[in-house]
């Protein structure tokens, strides 16, 4: 506590210098500067806001403004130029996903990813020119230290979450405006392809990656986004898939899976998990496998409803599609079938069929494998059932 109150007597401009200092290799007037300009900004934000002027604390409110900046700005000057890159794009690219599509109904996934690289490219510039701007630098200015390219993505990141105010009393963060504005004449793509989600590349092409895998459950998590109902069920997916693989004990799948979540490319994602390009591929397999068991058997109904392929939509099939998985299952299949459609219970299911509840589950899966397989093959235009 005395700490921390001793911390408050110095100038602000002093902790952040001495800070910075301690914490950075950069020289002791490129820290000066850099604790001047966020000493600046947040004099700035304590002045301009009401509430902090209302609330009789603008000099506490002043120190956590600056350290919140502080930390952020030593976070990215320790992650280095090209991580600290790698890093700004993931996190900003995770926030505009699902507002940036490509037109023409069957887009690729790298139509999406090359969008978003149009968009950043272009949003970076205008961060930069409103760090100029806001820090009164000279219209050329750019950042040539690694402190100071660190301090510039730090802003890069807060600019971009900056919350702006809209008509009925609700905001936005100012870089999803910017997005929409970039895209507003974008339809949206419409298609989705759960079961490209596990697969593996079997190499180390990104390109593949990018045609048959994980970006599928993107382009679901994508689709509606208008709909409340449907972003309700997007966070829910998951947010339980991460927890089912905790529970599972899978925490490297977990990680994997948030990693491409952020669009990070096969090469950064082994560099971050410290694996080889076979771990990494035996990972990507072993994710398959929980990925199957949480879809087609821990939460298939959360997650077909999601994907509207749930039982009031046969699955998601066709109306010829569905022709054939009915010509494809058996008598007693097609009885489970019935009995799900009539909304018994798996307990009741295997009351009424004289078996076991976890052969239920066991039949019910294989039924769900054969729809999804037979609607992904169908899709893709071979007619038949997929072999992995």
């Amino acid at each position: 506590m005395m700490a921390e109150v001793c911390q408050m007597e110095k100038p602000i401009y002093q902790l952040l210098k001495e800070e910075l200092q301690q914490s950075t290799h950069a020289s002791e007037s490129n820290c000066s500067e850099v604790a001047e300009r966020i000493k600046e900004e947040v004099n700035r934000i304590c002045t301009e806001s009401k509430r902090i002027q209302a609330s009789g604390e603008v000099e506490k409110w002043a120190h956590n403004l600056a350290h919140h900046r502080l930390r952020q700005c030593l976070s990215y000057y320790k992650l280095g130029s090209r991580q600290g890159r790698v890093e700004l794009h993931s996190t900003l690219s995770a926030i505009i996903y699902r507002y940036i599509s490509p037109s023409g109904k069957g887009a690729s996934y790298q139509a999406r990813v090359n969008l978003i690289e149009d968009f950043l490219q272009q949003f970076y510039l205008e961060s930069l020119n409103a760090f100029r701007r806001e820090t009164e630098l000279a219209a050329t200015y750019t950042p040539r230290t690694r402190l100071e390219l660190a301090e510039y993505m730090a802003f890069t990141e807060r600019y971009g979450k900056r919350r702006i105010p809209l008509p009925g009393g609700r905001s936005q963060q100012l870089i999803v405006l910017r997005a929409q504005t970039f895209s507003q004449q974008q339809p949206k793509e419409n298609t989705v392809d759960m079961d490209r989600a596990a697969e593996g590349t079997g190499g180390d092409s990104e390109q593949n990656w990018g045609d048959r895998a994980l970006h599928q459950v993107r382009d679901a998590m994508v689709a509606n986004e208008g709909s409340s109902d449907s972003e309700s069920l997007r966070e829910t997916v998951i947010s339980e898939l991460m927890d089912y693989l905790r529970e599972k004990q899978q925490e490297d799948c977990a990680d994997y899976f948030a990693l491409r979540l952020e669009d990070l490319p096969t090469n950064e994602i082994e560099e971050i998990l410290g694996l080889t390009a076979r771990q990494r591929d035996y990972l990507q397999q072993r994710f398959k496998y929980h990925l199957l068991k949480f879809a087609l058997g821990h939460r298939w109904e959360l997650v077909h409803q999601w994907l509207e392929a749930d039982l009031e939509r046969n699955l998601g099939l066709t109306p010829s599609q569905w022709e054939i998985f009915l010509r494809q299952i058996s008598s007693e299949q097609e009885t489970l079938l019935n009995l799900k459609q009539e909304g018994k219970s798996d307990e009741a299911i295997a009351q009424t069929l004289e078996i076991k509840t976890n052969l239920v589950k066991k039949e019910w899966y294989k039924l769900l494998e054969k729809a999804w397989d037979l609607r992904n093959s169908l899709n893709s235009g071979t007619g038949a059932s997929t072999d992995e």
